[in-house]
């Protein structure tokens, strides 16, 4: 298979890891898979749909499984990086070239493609139907200076009001707020959702 210039910069920009990235890349690349770059990390893809992606640390690198929840982990080495919030996506962790075990990472590789092809897939929670927000001061005030802005906010669907709400409350300084708001506005006047890039 051709390899992927990005994925070679990717690889060569974290030289600590360099050797074991390249070995899990080959492992991966014996599969069906194509490789890809998304989100800044290899990503290995079946008919578009992410499989597994591999990623650097300071003390770390691993293999990601984007439908992870699903593998039996017979081996026990997948861990939920963010407990409580992702319920799909694990990650097998490694500190040395010598834990790389080709054979077993390729088991769980071609059950994680097995998974895609017969349609197992683990879908994100529905959001609760609950969309009471409130409008943060700094947006207020950005919307008392310009009457479009407030115009094209209140076109908008009630989930994408609260998405851009929420983004600005979530920050915890003050200078984060406004940078916020700024990064917003455009966002706001063109009609989007905050999120729609990565829909």
């Amino acid at each position: 298979m051709k390899k992927n210039k990005t994925v070679d910069a990717f690889i060569a920009k974290h030289e600590k890891w360099g050797k074991p990235l390249e070995l899990l890349r080959k492992i991966i690349l014996s599969t069906e898979l194509k490789e890809t770059v998304k989100w800044g990390m290899p990503t290995y893809t079946l008919s578009s749909k992410n499989i597994v992606g591999i990623a650097a640390f300071k003390n770390h690198f691993g293999i990601w499984f984007f439908q992870g929840g699903l593998l039996k982990d017979k081996a026990k080495k997948l861990v939920n990086a963010q407990e409580g919030k992702t319920k799909a996506m694990r990650q097998w962790r490694f500190t040395s070239i010598d834990e790389i075990d080709k054979k077993l990472i390729k088991q769980y590789i071609e059950e994680a493609i097995a998974n895609q092809k017969a349609g197992k897939v683990i879908k994100p929670a529905k959001p609760k139907k609950d969309q009471h927000f409130e409008i943060p001061d700094l947006l207020q005030t950005a919307f008392l200076k310009n009457k479009k802005l407030i115009k094209a906010f209140e076109q908008l669907s009630t989930g994408k009001q609260k998405e851009y709400a929420n983004y600005i409350t979530e920050a915890k300084r003050e200078a984060t707020k406004l940078k916020r708001v700024e990064k917003i506005i455009p966002l706001i006047l063109a009609g989007g959702g905050l999120y729609d890039k990565y829909k």
